[in-house]
């Protein structure tokens, strides 16, 4: 059982946050020229599509929008449900030479994005690769670090961060929660 510890950030907070990084985007790779954004199903693809509208708002065009299911590249995947559910990848545009920008949503160990950069290079060879994240909670077993963050929140093992977005759960906010242990007896 899950019980609510905190709100770590509500719709405003994580507006300003996706906003941050769309600027921090453009800043740092001068423009939208080769840039594609491609989120990582789940919340990365939302977020992924609110960060390219911001930067259409700033430069008047938005960067191409891609889609990556990463389920067949985890490391765990022997340990995962017999019949993994596969949400699909949908990247309609060459990868070759571009400013790649992977958007999730939490980055804890850096398995996941690590997953995502290997399917990433399956399909085409990148100038850059750079890394989005909503939220950055530490505890990394990967030597991987976010290059745009939106808010970096310590956390304990024992907790975990749901990040919750209106495209997928009908809200937007962002919570931290402690994980009860029961002892079985």
């Amino acid at each position: 059982m899950i019980k609510d510890k905190a709100i770590v950030m509500d719709r405003q907070a994580i507006n300003r946050a996706i906003n941050r990084i769309a600027h921090e985007i453009l800043e740092r790779n001068k423009g939208t020229e080769d840039l594609v954004l491609i989120g990582i199903q789940r919340r990365g693809v939302p977020l992924a599509l609110r960060i390219a509208q911001k930067i259409k708002m700033v430069e008047g065009k938005a960067p191409s929008v891609g889609i990556l299911d990463i389920t067949l590249y985890r490391d765990d995947l022997s340990l995962l449900d017999e019949h993994p559910i596969i949400n699909g990848t949908e990247i309609n545009f060459s990868l070759h030479a571009k400013k790649v920008i992977l958007i999730d949503d939490v980055l804890f160990t850096g398995r996941t994005v690590r997953s995502a950069i290997n399917a990433v290079l399956d399909l085409g060879r990148p100038k850059i690769i750079q890394l989005g994240i909503l939220i950055d909670r530490g505890h990394r077993e990967l030597p991987i670090r976010a290059d745009f963050v939106g808010k970096n929140v310590p956390t304990s093992k024992s907790e975990v961060i749901n990040v919750r977005l209106e495209e997928v759960d009908g809200i937007d906010t962002v919570t931290i929660n402690e994980i009860e242990k029961h002892i079985l007896m």
